[in-house]
């Protein structure tokens, strides 16, 4: 089985997620949904104002400018230009790369 196919029986869906979190913290689903939603929330809004976000122990996430440039698209004449965009990044802590195992 490749790697590829592997992570891919590997994934948790947000349900599942809310569920296991909610089941971890001795909270409802309803409480741990409520707390997902706003933690996401607020990441997306502080990252977006140009913040970087640093969880002590875990990690930080931060937005990276890409500089648009030209593009040839094979089903289109002529060359294209994507514009100036932005993109969410994390950057994990020494420690929870440690942690994180992936059985081959």
């Amino acid at each position: 089985m490749s790697t590829s196919r592997t992570l891919e029986t590997a994934r948790v869906s947000k349900r599942e997620f809310v569920q296991r979190f909610a089941r971890r913290g001795g909270i409802s689903v309803q409480a741990a949904q409520t707390a997902y939603n706003a933690m996401i929330d607020e990441l997306l809004d502080l990252v977006g104002r140009g913040n970087t976000v640093t969880l002590t122990n875990f990690g930080k996430f931060y937005p990276q400018t890409h500089k648009g440039h030209r593009v040839q698209f094979a089903k289109q004449d002529g060359d294209a230009e994507v514009n100036d965009y932005t993109v969410l990044k994390f950057s994990a802590t020494r420690e929870v790369n440690r942690r994180v195992k992936v059985n081959d």
